[in-house]
């Protein structure tokens, strides 16, 4: 069966993802309007990942899956820069490699895009899931909600296995940077004056807990310093002022003491009364 094709690059940074590489793969092949590339990007795993991205680029599609291996290891924003660099098509969509897409993700947002080409970043919902295989989605609504730059600044709107944006855009992830690098690149987008959208549809399942496999306070931490931080580059860069950056990290610090302790009392809790 002939599978059409849209002018998106698929990019999938890969590190030490050789349990879940196969599922990524295979919810980007399955697309009903697939992408005309997937670039696989391997952060220097040294493990078996390598092999399993052999062998996935063997068994799906030499000439439709591009392996890149970078010389060091980067994190995820490195490694989806070195995809990017690597891309050919106007459109890119991001998805990590322990995630998974919706088989009508790649239709409905490139069609939107497509329709609205004046768009620089469109995102979608995602869904947190246990099970081992994507669940049913009862909504693909394609309706569209504006997301202003002040919205970013309360909350990162935009799970990166949501995002395609175009390819020609001049601003990068942050690659001295391995938490919320996608979330300031979203506000950098956003305050350089680039309209982005949220489409009201559920599109990736996500595998692993938002803050980090059992939502350890020292993950808590880093994310938090890197939101932080955030603010701070937006402030040296112009795009928010000194009182705003202030009541932005006021209300940063109270949300990671409130999350804080929902995933430290239940842990207190019961190490005092282990029954």
């Amino acid at each position: 069966m002939n599978v059409p094709f849209a002018p998106v690059s698929a990019v999938i940074p890969c590190y030490r993802c050789a349990g879940t590489i196969d599922r990524a793969v295979r919810s980007i092949a399955n697309q009903t309007l697939r992408p005309v590339e997937l670039i696989l990007v391997d952060d220097q795993s040294g493990d078996a990942a390598r092999g399993a991205l052999e062998k996935v680029k063997a068994s799906l599609g030499p000439d439709w899956i591009k392996l890149v291996a970078r010389d060091r290891n980067g994190g995820p924003g490195a490694a989806r820069n070195t995809g990017w660099e690597a891309a050919t098509q106007p459109y890119l969509a991001f998805l990590d490699a322990d995630d998974a897409w919706h088989p009508r993700k790649i239709e409905l947002q490139y069609q939107f895009m497509r329709r609205n080409p004046e768009v620089a970043l469109c995102g979608h919902r995602s869904r947190r899931t246990r099970g081992l295989e994507p669940e049913q989605v009862e909504s693909l609504s394609a309706a569209a909600e504006e997301i202003s730059a002040s919205a970013l600044l309360r909350g990162n709107r935009f799970v990166t296995p949501s995002v395609m944006l175009r390819r020609d855009l001049p601003l990068r992830f942050a690659e001295d940077r391995r938490h919320m690098e996608d979330h300031l690149l979203w506000l950098q987008i956003a305050f350089a004056g680039y309209r982005v959208v949220r489409l009201d549809a559920e599109l990736a399942f996500l595998y692993k807990a938002p803050f980090g496999e059992g939502g350890l306070s020292a993950d808590l931490w880093r994310m938090e310093a890197a939101e932080l931080d955030n603010y701070k580059r937006l402030f040296r860069a112009g795009s928010i002022g000194a009182l705003a950056t202030l009541a932005l990290w006021t209300w940063s610090l109270a949300k990671f003491a409130r999350r804080l302790a929902y995933f430290l009392v239940p842990a207190l809790r019961n190490r005092l009364d282990p029954k």
